[in-house]
């Protein structure tokens, strides 16, 4: 099966980041690219499929020191030889998407094609306010909004994606949205050398159309990623686009509903797919030589992440069954919601994940910093050798 690790990353230990105001250490985070890059190493030598970023900004916290994927991409990708790189994912509402389509392009380029492109709406409002206010009314939309904020950032999300995807595709683009007018009216570019060598222009020597360049590596573009998607009009959308959903721990009967949705949705706009197939799943992942060890690691890592940082923003609901409580944290780990304990247990959670959905391939959430790096070392090396090869292996 193909796995994948996510990063957020953060930035020091837990007593780090208590201590108050982690980010703004630079020992921190030079230790964190160190450890960014051995781990990213090893997982290209055991078979890892992809390392990806998400995007924040501001995080002074010590979580999710992540401004730029891409940048985080490069790093990885020129110290790396054949694992993919991708971003899990830029937030197109506070992007300019042209900028967008040529930063990844460039690292296509860069990479000898091992570029992948995710995107995300956005959810955190401290920054996506911040930075997308260049366009008017779009504002971070938390899990399960549903009214006008949230309409008009899925608008600006999914025109952007229209615009990257055209700009990769296509010699000269023109294009005319809610959000984006390309090229501006009334733009004068009278250059000879671009009537001669380029395009675009009229006689009169207006601008008509620009040209995307480089184009990348990988045609018709690298392949595409949406993270943490929960909702069915994501995944069918996701469908429709042919963008592989990645989706969160959620309760069984939703995953497995969602998993349902996307090959339908797919077979109707004529992609007939294999179970399991433009879909992953999301779980914390951890692999000791004991069920005590990693249990204790995750505690102090995952779960201390979750509870202090994500379950303010309303990621647990995921986890409801209909008119239900989340699962307690035992009933987590007999259910394949987190990965985590000594190849044994792992080995049976992930049968346990693999019976509640055709999975073909996991993003194995990485709480680098928070856990020590040698246990994510070993938990990398555990899982590819002791675990995943009654699964068939690496992909």
């Amino acid at each position: 099966m193909k796995v994948s690790l996510f990063y957020l990353p953060s930035i020091g230990s837990r007593e780090a980041i208590e201590a108050g105001r982690a980010g703004l250490r630079d020992d921190l985070y030079q230790q964190m690219l160190r450890e960014l890059a051995e781990q990213a190493q090893l997982a290209d030598r055991l078979g890892y499929d992809s390392v990806s970023f998400t995007e924040h900004h501001f995080h002074v916290e010590g979580f999710e020191i992540s401004n730029n994927p891409v940048l985080l991409d490069l790093y990885v990708g020129l110290r790396t030889e054949r694992i993919r790189v991708g971003q899990l994912g830029i937030v197109l509402p506070a992007q300019n998407p042209l900028r967008v389509a040529e930063d990844i392009a460039m690292l296509d380029h860069m990479t000898n094609g091992r570029a992948n492109a995710g995107f995300a709406r956005g959810y955190q409002r401290r920054w996506v306010d911040t930075m997308a206010q260049h366009l008017h009314g779009i504002h971070g939309a938390t899990p399960w909004q549903h009214d006008a904020v949230d309409e008009a950032n899925r608008a600006a999300f999914e025109e952007h994606f229209t615009i990257i995807k055209r700009a990769w595709t296509e010699e000269f683009l023109t294009f005319e949205g809610r959000y984006w007018r390309i090229p501006p009216e009334g733009t004068p570019w009278p250059l000879e050398a671009t009537r001669r060598w380029g395009g675009g222009v009229d006689a009169d020597g207006m601008l008509r159309a620009i040209s995307v360049v480089p184009k990348p590596l990988q045609k018709p573009h690298p392949p595409l990623f949406q993270p943490f998607a929960s909702s069915e009009r994501t995944i069918r959308w996701c469908a429709r686009e042919g963008v592989t959903a990645v989706l969160p721990p959620m309760w069984p009967g939703l995953q497995a509903r969602l998993f349902d949705a996307y090959r339908e949705e797919a077979a109707a706009h004529g992609r007939e797919l294999e179970p399991g197939e433009g879909l992953a799943v999301l779980r914390d992942l951890l692999v000791l030589d004991s069920d005590a060890e990693a249990r204790h690691w995750w505690e102090r890592g995952a779960a201390f992440c979750g509870a202090a940082w994500f379950a303010p923003f309303g990621f647990s609901e995921a986890l409801r069954p209909p008119g239900g409580a989340p699962p307690s944290v035992d009933e987590m780990f007999d259910l394949g919601l987190v990965l985590v304990g000594s190849p044994a247990t792992v080995r049976r959670q992930l049968s346990a994940l693999r019976s509640q959905a055709p999975v073909r391939w996991v993003f194995a959430w990485m709480y680098n910093g928070l856990i020590p790096h040698e246990k994510l070392m070993r938990s990398l090396e555990l899982f590819a050798t002791e675990v995943l090869p009654e699964f068939g292996g690496l992909e």
